[in-house]
């Protein structure tokens, strides 16, 4: 049972972001089973019950306050399937985002569609004014997406990943 408040859903052109809940794992164990998918990443496709154990603890929340933990699973309208993932750690008004696609939904700019539409469901909803994405040098198709998304390299590096970042334009006052 989550402890804290699930982020609110949103949507984009083709998808629907839906909170995360551990019903999802099965479904997107199945999404996530492609070896490629951690190539950049490490590790291995998630057993369901994995899954569904790291769903539990993610929708608890942070032990940190100051901190939210927000995940959505993505639905491709048109099809009814889940496709991949996005979620933010958010901290005050800064959030490091992420997103995963599945294989067999790659290269059609779900991706890309996903990351805009987080970073802008996370300003107008979140209050969230930076965000930080870190992207392998050697993952052109992420880095396509970060850029996509507005996020810029930063030169600085963390755990051999390279941090872009963006900061949220505000819309002019009336």
């Amino acid at each position: 049972m989550p402890t804290t408040p699930a982020p609110p859903p949103f949507t984009t052109a083709r998808l629907d972001a839906l909170p995360l809940d551990p019903a999802y794992a099965e479904e997107m164990a199945a999404v996530l089973a492609d070896p490629a998918l951690y190539v950049f990443t490490g590790g291995e496709p998630p057993e369901p019950a994995v899954l569904r154990s790291r769903y539990e603890r993610q929708c608890a929340g942070s032990p940190d306050p100051g901190e939210r933990w927000w995940n959505w699973v993505l639905r491709v309208r048109g099809e009814g399937s889940l496709a991949g993932y996005v979620q933010a750690t958010v901290r005050g008004p800064r959030a490091e985002i992420a997103w995963v696609i599945g294989t067999p939904w790659q290269g059609r700019g779900y991706a890309r569609e996903a990351a805009q539409g987080l970073a802008a469901h996370l300003a107008s909803a979140g209050g969230v004014r930076e965000f930080v994405a870190h992207i392998h040098p050697d993952h052109a198709a992420s880095a396509a997406v970060a850029a996509g998304a507005g996020l810029r390299p930063t030169g600085e590096w963390e755990d051999g990943e390279q941090r872009w970042a963006a900061r949220a334009t505000l819309p002019p006052m009336p």
